[in-house]
């Protein structure tokens, strides 16, 4: 059997010779990099692949500059561009507030993105080197080398008992001015939230980031849309920031989304080849969500291995579209669309109907596609799908997914949380 994450992966992608296309957000990337007064945001729909973006630019931070080499973009990297030591954090939905995440970070000491790792300490000395690709597939750069002492070595910098924002603010001032600027000698610090749209309140974020942002000190965030306003509500400023560093990821078009097949090929060497229809078919069905594209590949690794098969053609194709529409081939989605069509038939019908439902034009800051319920409403009825105001809230509750969340901007407006489920659900036998 051959391994199918040789050539397709599920996880971030933190090698910038296993990343592709996106040459337009690689510049910006780089630009917002290179900007000493920004707040850095990658936004756009869940998998399009904003965590990855956001890894590929940390390591340009860090001073890496292959994944732009690759693009085509050598020319555009500055002669001396800007250097920073970074913090990397990937927030989770159990982060109730703003002070919980500042809580969090305080208190990470991950050894190779924590902001402990970087705080002061006796017996601790910051070194530098880059992995190889053979133990960490990608080059994570500048990480601490703890010492004897370790982790409790008497910090420099004070921590004040029940303030955990200006314990905050005091690990930032030791980091920049012991680390950034006396021993590493970078231009600043730069802290980077993944998964950001999780958190439930974003209160006093935006307040944090605005106070503490500088030419030594600079803000990434990574997550959906409505992330920005968030930010933006708790503190105008912010708009400022944001104007030389919000990078928009969108789907991938066609070519670049084949280029994810053709590069799990170059991968595979000559152990599996993909047909070039497929490669078509397998686009078409992923709709250039970069994410979706690496589980049916995967799939298809899985199901020629299983018979015998060193090429995935049409038949092989088929047989795991057979198991998608079966509710066989991803489990963890086939989960979600269990828990939200419950056992009713007309709940089942009624996510599909959304599901097909063309999408319209949104916010200007966000790219998810609207769906009016209205139109539901009419081929509801012509599907003879009852009691649509019923079965509706389920599809809303947060413990039953949500799969929907309304659009303010007006009644009956909703969109999918996840677009990928909403790929899966049109796939999925009913």
């Amino acid at each position: 059997m051959l391994d199918p994450e040789i050539g397709f992966t599920s996880d971030v992608i933190k090698d910038p010779n296993r990343f592709i296309g996106r040459q337009d957000l690689i510049r910006s990337c780089m630009q917002a990099i290179n900007s000493p007064n920004s707040l850095i945001a990658i936004y756009g729909k869940r998998g399009v692949g904003k965590s990855s973006l956001l890894r590929q630019l940390q390591q340009m931070a860090l001073g890496d500059y292959t994944l732009a080499t690759n693009a085509g973009l050598h020319h555009e990297i500055p002669s001396d561009p800007r250097t920073y030591l970074t913090v990397f954090y990937t927030c989770d939905s159990l982060i109730d507030s703003g002070e919980s995440l500042i809580n969090r970070l305080c208190n990470d000491s991950n050894e190779e993105d924590g902001l402990l790792r970087l705080v002061p300490s006796q017996g601790k000395e910051v070194v530098e080197f880059t992995r190889t690709k053979e133990v960490s597939a990608g080059a994570d750069l500048k990480v601490v080398n703890w010492g004897a002492k370790g982790v409790e070595s008497q910090k420099y910098s004070s921590v004040v008992e029940g303030d955990n924002i200006q314990t905050f603010r005091n690990f930032i001032a030791s980091v920049v001015q012991e680390q950034v600027k006396n021993k590493m000698n970078r231009h600043g610090l730069l802290i980077l939230l993944d998964e950001f749209d999780v958190l439930q309140n974003k209160d006093g974020v935006g307040s944090i980031i605005k106070s503490l942002s500088s030419s030594d000190v600079k803000f990434g965030i990574c997550g959906i849309g409505q992330d920005l306003a968030d930010l933006i509500e708790d503190h105008a400023s912010v708009e400022r920031l944001l104007e030389q560093g919000a990078v928009h990821v969108k789907t991938m078009p066609t070519k670049e989304a084949i280029a994810i097949l053709d590069k799990a090929e170059d991968l595979f060497g000559d152990a599996l080849t993909i047909d070039a229809q497929v490669k078509l078919d397998i686009v078409s069905a992923s709709q250039g969500y970069p994410y979706f594209i690496q589980m049916i590949g995967k799939s298809c690794v899985n199901k020629a291995g299983q018979s015998g098969q060193t090429n995935v053609d049409r038949a092989i194709y088929e047989s795991v579209l057979d198991d998608i529409k079966n509710g066989i081939a991803f489990p963890t989605l086939e989960s979600a669309y269990q828990r939200a069509i419950g056992q009713t038939d007309n709940r089942q019908m009624l996510l599909h109907l959304l599901a097909e439902s063309p999408e319209e034009q949104t916010l200007f800051h966000e790219d998810v596609g609207r769906i009016f319920l209205k139109t539901v409403r009419k081929d509801a009825e012509d599907f003879d799908v009852d009691y649509l105001d019923q079965n509706l809230p389920r599809l809303l509750d947060q413990k039953f997914g949500p799969v929907l969340r309304r659009i303010e901007e007006g009644q009956g407006v909703y969109e999918f949380v996840n677009p990928v489920f909403r790929l899966y659900v049109n796939l999925r036998k009913f």
